[in-house]
């Protein structure tokens, strides 16, 4: 741990994610690899890409069937009824093989479920309304504080002192190295500290 970095205590992580992205995947695995490193919290909530596009007249997702629907409300069933920490490691499990290899698309849901030592019967909550409103409260939660067309992740950045900045992205290709893990969460934390700081992309 560097000096810079073990100089920041206090700080935490709330994350908006849809379950069935991998670029956001890639995003969840560097905030967990950050929190081995340095004193940070890191909390995951769920949103949606079928919640953002559903008043589209395009579809950029091409999902006609609705299928990303499915993984994205048994994830809001796992937050409802077990909270963030249930959350996190169903995530985990949905994109890992059983020996902890990461997948590059998600596994099945009962099979995750059970891993993540949840009942399997949460999976019935993929084909049905019942956790709709709570999964559209904590898509809502995470966009509504971005005033700008965004997609997953979002991010909220809570400081030592308690103010929050929210945040798209880092949207990544890939997991970065140690290294560059630490350099990103120096800049994102820098970029948070500065109030009129709105959005960069490449």
């Amino acid at each position: 741990m560097t000096e810079r970095t073990s100089a920041v205590t206090g700080w935490s992580i709330d994350l908006w994610l849809d379950p069935a992205c991998p670029l956001t995947r890639h995003t969840a695995r560097w905030a967990a690899q950050i929190a081995e490193e340095v004193p940070l919290r890191v909390c995951r909530h769920v949103m949606s890409l079928s919640v953002l596009n559903e008043h589209r007249d395009d579809d950029p997702e091409d999902d006609p069937h609705g299928y990303l629907w499915v993984p994205a409300r048994v994830a809001a069933a796992v937050r409802t009824e077990h909270g963030h920490g249930a959350l996190g490691a169903f995530y985990d499990a949905l994109w890992t093989e059983p020996g902890g290899a990461e997948r590059e698309w998600i596994g099945d849901i009962v099979e995750a479920l059970h891993r993540s030592g949840l009942p399997a019967a949460l999976a019935e909550a993929g084909t049905s309304t019942d956790y709709d409103d709570a999964l559209r409260a904590s898509h809502q939660a995470g966009v509504a504080r971005i005033d700008a067309e965004i997609g997953t992740p979002v991010l909220a950045i809570t400081t030592p002192d308690g103010d929050q900045r929210y945040l798209f992205g880092p949207v990544l290709d890939a997991v970065p190295t140690r290294a560059d893990a630490l350099r990103l969460w120096e800049a994102v934390r820098l970029m948070a500290g500065v109030p009129a700081f709105r959005e960069i992309k490449t």
